[in-house]
């Protein structure tokens, strides 16, 4: 039987507990196997110089993961024409891991907008995706699709932004960040004023 895997995109700037708490909630609370992270890399929509190389961003996934075997941090999208779209990506992951059936990984405000994406009718028809829906979610038109599902994970009010702003400050939001992130963010020096 194929292994249910669920894809969870973000710029991950850095990656935070609230991330954390969401990819292990629905690998625990829903009938996937496993999540890998998908880290996107800079997206013409954000601004460039807040936004972390790469590498930077994928080796925090990684040193966020660990050993737990549930989780992996995946570059494939680095390697991929840009801008990435994400049905491209899924058409991509799809033919390169046949034993895996995938699953998309979106929080409610993404739904609200899904409409927009580029082929979202073509992603609904081949990929069924998991929305964690915050609170006065309103998922627009596509809420009542077949291929949507919806989990109301515990929800915590933070942001990557709200730790780069705070580090900016001076101040030191590390329990904000699993404990080796927090550990490679101050040992990098990253998002302190220069």
């Amino acid at each position: 039987m194929a292994k249910k895997t669920a894809l969870y995109f973000g710029s991950f700037n850095p990656v935070h507990i609230g991330h954390m708490a969401i990819a292990n909630y629905l690998v625990e609370f829903s009938d996937l196997d496993e999540l890998w992270f998908v880290v996107t890399p800079h997206n013409p929509l954000k601004e460039r110089k807040s936004l972390l190389p790469d590498s930077h961003r994928l080796e925090m996934i990684r040193l966020a993961i660990d050993d737990d075997p549930r989780f992996k941090a995946s570059d494939i999208e680095f390697r991929l024409p840009k801008p990435s779209y994400t049905s491209h990506t899924l058409a991509y992951i799809t033919e390169k891991y046949p034993d895996r059936e995938f699953v998309l990984i979106i929080g409610g405000d993404n739904l609200s907008s899904f409409h927009k994406w580029k082929n979202p009718e073509e992603i609904l028809k081949n990929h069924e995706v998991y929305v964690y829906a915050r609170p006065g979610f309103d998922g627009g038109s596509f809420a009542q699709h077949p291929s949507i599902k919806l989990f109301h994970a515990p929800q915590m009010e933070i942001s990557s932004s709200f730790i780069r702003n705070a580090i900016q400050e001076g101040h030191k939001p590390d329990r904000f960040m699993p404990p080796k992130v927090a550990k490679y963010v101050a040992e990098m020096n990253f998002f302190t004023k220069h």
